[in-house]
């Protein structure tokens, strides 16, 4: 991360520039970049007080400056970027992650390659269990320093902003402490992170074995860990891990009502590994966003369609590292989605589990190989609609006058081949509230 410098930054020398613009894509529109392009690299994006001034040919964008007083060879007032024939995007967003956390499990790996699946794992101790058992013994500075370590990575792959759950924890004090290591990670910045509460993860290990254990691990998860929640005032959004063997749609339903009666925003896990009921109760109470979605059923998609059309759409945010990582051959029906008008979204999953990789640009990739998008519509996945997901869709995601100026240059001439170099970090710079805080120092 830079020093603080001037109060302006220009971005220039760029082939192309993905603006974004114009909101939510869904449907026809999906794979719309609003695109800006030059053959001779003589495109430029001015950054002011940590907003967007305007995008466009240099020349133009240097008229308009001059105009509103502002002089971008003035040092004192300028800070200098040179795209170098690169493209530049809105700084990419990652709607769903699992950052703080604690420990790793690296062996189930091979319990997986001797047959065992994710509720089997579970159901034996393993899974998400043992990451509580891990970061239950964590201390606030052991998952702050982890927390901070992946976002790094997270940062150098082009992230400027993350989601980051709860969720490893699965008692009042855990959760609570999770959620101040992201509340601290945020305030350190440069990546700004958005908190969610996810104490519906799994039934807590102490609960389990009693006859009702779900149904009292519901209680708690309402009665006593949700207001406790609300009080530190951190988290934004109320998650559920809603699927057979874990949540119901009916105690999810209950859990997902009573943070929204605490004024959090709802999110859900859904239809991940079985139909579930998730996708029509993500419509149903008009969360922000189903996650996963790797196999929703018809009446699931019917109802994300529906919402869309009303004009009260449900982001699908599919996950396809997770799918990878667990050798599963379902990456969720992204193209029924887009066609049905659902806007879609992409995120990494980041877990210590089952999609332990910070790398959004890989999620690109997959998208175009595994799941049939178009390299524009993989890229709105991961701005425009990333940010409606988390509810910022008026002020992140996009490169458009007024919004924050969170931007990554790459290191090729045009946007389609982000996705093409299966594996190759292409980001040459990343700017956040108009300050270069990864790689090439403004001149």
């Amino acid at each position: 991360m830079t020093a603080a410098g001037p109060p302006g930054l220009l971005v220039d020398g760029a082939r192309e520039v993905v603006t974004m613009a114009g909101g939510l894509r869904r449907g026809s529109t999906q794979g719309q970049a609003a695109v800006l392009s030059a053959a001779d690299a003589d495109l430029a994006v001015a950054c002011w007080e940590g907003h967007v001034v305007l995008a466009g040919g240099r020349e133009e964008v240097t008229r308009r400056l001059a105009a509103d007083g502002l002089d971008p060879a003035d040092p004192s007032r300028f800070g200098h970027l040179d795209a170098r024939g690169g493209t530049v995007t809105p700084g990419l967003i990652d709607p769903h992650t699992h950052l703080v956390f604690a420990g790793s499990r690296e062996r189930e790996i091979d319990l997986r390659r001797r047959g065992a699946g994710y509720l089997e794992i579970l159901a034996a101790g393993g899974g998400i269990l043992s990451t509580v058992a891990a970061t239950r013994a964590a201390s606030l500075d052991d998952l702050v320093t982890g927390g901070r370590r992946w976002l790094r990575e997270m940062l150098g792959h082009g992230a400027t902003t993350v989601e980051a759950k709860s969720g490893y924890g699965l008692e009042r004090d855990a959760e609570l402490r999770q959620l101040e290591a992201i509340g601290r990670l945020d305030a350190e910045g440069p990546v700004e992170l958005v908190p969610t509460f996810l104490g519906a993860h799994a039934v807590a290990p102490e609960f389990r074995g009693r006859p009702d254990a779900t149904d009292t691990y519901v209680r708690d998860v309402i009665e006593v860990q949700l207001p406790a929640v609300a009080a530190q005032g951190i988290a934004r959004f109320c998650d559920v891990f809603c699927e057979e063997g874990v949540f119901n749609t009916d105690q999810s339903r209950r859990v997902l009502e009573a943070g929204t009666r605490l004024g959090l925003v709802p999110r859900l896990h859904a239809d991940e590994l079985r139909p579930s009921g998730g996708a029509e109760l993500a419509a149903e109470l008009g969360a922000a966003a189903a996650d996963h979605l790797g196999v929703p059923s018809p009446a699931g998609v019917e109802a994300l369609a529906r919402a869309a059309e009303r004009g009260n759409p449900v982001v699908a945010t599919l996950l396809p590292a997770t799918s990878l990582f667990l050798k599963g051959e379902e990456y969720g029906p992204a193209r029924e989605l887009i066609d049905r008008g659902v806007p879609l979204a992409l995120g990494t999953d980041f877990n210590p589990g089952t999609s332990p990789t910070p790398n959004l640009q890989l999620m690109l990739s997959l998208a175009v190989l595994r799941m049939g998008l178009t390299a524009a519509e993989a890229l709105a996945g991961v701005t425009i609609n990333a940010a409606h997901a988390l509810r910022l869709g008026d002020s992140h995601g996009a490169i458009e006058p007024g919004r924050q100026a969170d931007l990554v240059v790459w290191d090729v001439p045009t946007h389609t081949q982000i996705p093409y170099w299966l594996g190759a970090n292409l980001v040459c710079a990343v700017v956040k509230r108009g300050r270069v805080v990864w790689g090439g120092a403004p001149d």
